[in-house]
């Protein structure tokens, strides 16, 4: 059997297996009540980085065994794991958010299962869907792509296979990589919307939203920090019940041309640049 009874109360002992702990992604308060029982009542935990961990564990005055597991930890070294879960409670943390979420505790609880050993998880933060509930981006249907390839190639490969899907697109960008990622998204999908989101659950928390372009020429004049949530909306069908000149002719009411454009463009999927351009010859009849 692969579960942990999800009814154990908090104040019982362990029974041993591997528990997959999420840990807050800034905001220390948004630890669950069960995952601070979990940490103080395991065994061992295995972490991304002991450091990291270490002061999470000081923050919540507990202190356990540390056991490094990582992109670069070997199939011995996991195994060696599992084989402790057998006897043992071992809670399995990552850096921040949820584990095995472009994480590599997959590995870990594919072994554990395959092995017999039991595995639960406890939900908790997770920085693609606090992106996600933040954009005001569709949220019906979404994939969740990981990191981008840092080799622009690769990166334009990566993104030229999820063009077509009608979802929202979310990634994991970092701060120096954002802008040369917006300018490639400008390129390839210039009327999708797009928000990016940054200090999730911390003070300076934002989410800016617009086409790929503008949010490429804040962020190259504001440079960003830390990890990122880069969002794409899903492919809008150009309509063609709407004539775009009324839909201009509304929005140069009350916006400026470029502002009438880019509120079209988001509207029909028609391409902003056509629109400026059109919406400057009605300005001037």
């Amino acid at each position: 059997m692969n579960t942990i009874a999800p009814e154990q109360a908090l104040s019982e002992p362990l029974h041993p297996g591997l528990y997959i702990v999420a840990t807050p992604i800034g905001n220390l308060g948004d630890i669950t009540l069960r995952a601070v029982d979990i940490l103080s009542k395991c065994d061992a935990v295995a972490c991304e980085d002991t450091r990291v961990t270490g002061k999470l564990l000081k923050r919540l005055l507990t202190h356990k065994p540390l056991i490094r597991y990582d992109d670069h930890a070997s199939e011995a070294a996991g195994l060696a794991i599992v084989e402790r879960a057998r006897s043992e409670a071992i809670a399995l943390v990552s850096d921040a958010g949820t584990p095995l979420i472009s994480d590599p505790g997959y590995r870990l609880v594919k072994a554990a299962r395959e092995s017999g050993v039991a595995v639960t998880t406890l939900p908790g933060a997770c920085a693609a869907i606090a992106g996600l509930t933040m954009s005001g981006l569709p949220n019906d249907r979404f994939l969740f792509a990981g990191f981008l390839p840092t080799k622009e190639k690769a990166r334009a490969d990566a993104l030229a296979e999820l063009a077509s899907i009608h979802a929202t697109l979310i990634f994991y960008e970092s701060g120096p990589r954002l802008v040369k990622s917006l300018n490639m998204l400008g390129e390839l999908w210039p009327t999708r919307e797009v928000a990016v989101a940054r200090e999730l659950t911390k003070l300076y928390e934002e989410c800016r939203s617009g086409t790929a372009t503008e949010l490429a020429d804040h962020y190259t004049a504001n440079p960003p920090k830390g990890e990122i949530v880069l969002m794409v909306g899903p492919p809008v069908e150009n309509s063609c019940d709407v004539d775009p000149d009324v839909l201009l002719r509304e929005a140069l009411a009350t916006m400026k041309t470029s502002q009438a454009a880019a509120r079209v463009s988001k509207a029909t999927g028609l391409d902003r640049k056509a629109l400026y351009a059109r919406a400057m010859e009605l300005k001037a009849e």
